[in-house]
């Protein structure tokens, strides 16, 4: 009963695929696998080709039959498939498939799962590749704009500007009140002479440079003090002191 219904799958599957399917013995034959997957821009490379050899025990369908992958002779590698790293993935899709078809033939069914499974990895490949570049992107973006947003603020951040700013205020008015004092003779209630500082009594020089004193008699008028009253005058300022 399991050899005439070997016989009967291997015809089915003659007519389903008649150029991929190939005879390796009378209870053994490898079918050719192509995955349709989507060419990237200026991949010339032919799609990745699986073969799956299928060798029926003699009590096939009521057992498992034996199943291995390769890829053909000389195949070109392909860029978003790779064998050798996903055929673990691919056989491990396999075993619930033929536990739930025993007794039934399954060698289509079989066929069909390693063929999505292969097409989904590559899916996951290209949408991984998608991803990369895209936050590729994203991170480039975030770069350029930073250029022109400056530092973000933060609460922190703005406590140490508001402190740096207080202190550096503080420092150059303490700046603009030493200069004006160096400008002025020094801090108040202690100018020197030069400055005509309180608490210093006045020179001949400084008063006749004030107007005080130097004028003779030909320069008076009839309202001004002669030299006589301008010495009492002299006489009583050098007792005082002057302020500003």
């Amino acid at each position: 009963m399991g050899r005439e219904e070997q016989i009967e799958e291997r015809e089915v599957l003659a007519a389903i695929f008649p150029d991929e399917i190939t005879d390796i013995s009378e209870n053994s034959y490898r079918v050719s696998i192509t995955l349709d997957i989507p060419r990237q821009d200026g991949d010339e490379t032919e799609p990745p080709t699986i073969l799956l050899t299928v060798t029926y025990p003699e009590s096939y369908p009521s057992t498992a039959p034996t199943l291995e992958l390769s890829s053909p002779p000389n195949s070109p590698k392909h860029a978003l498939f790779d064998l050798s790293s996903s055929k673990a993935d691919l056989l491990a899709l396999l075993p619930p498939l033929i536990e739930d078809s025993l007794d039934t033939a399954m060698i289509f069914t079989l066929i069909q799962a390693v063929k999505d499974g292969a097409e989904a990895l590559v899916a996951e490949r290209i949408a991984a590749a998608d991803r990369a570049v895209d936050d590729r992107k994203r991170q480039e973006e975030a770069a350029e704009e930073a250029k022109f947003m400056g530092e973000r603020v933060t609460r922190e951040r703005f406590a140490e500007w508001r402190e740096r700013f207080r202190t550096t205020m503080k420092e150059e008015e303490e700046e603009r009140r030493r200069v004006r004092e160096e400008k002025d003779g020094g801090p108040p209630g202690k100018k020197g002479a030069a400055g005509g500082g309180v608490g210093e009594k006045m020179t001949g020089r400084e008063l006749w440079e004030r107007g005080l004193v130097g004028k003779g008699e030909e320069d008076l008028g009839e309202d001004e003090v002669g030299p006589s009253a301008a010495a009492a005058v002299v006489g009583e300022l050098q007792g005082l002191k002057v302020g500003l």
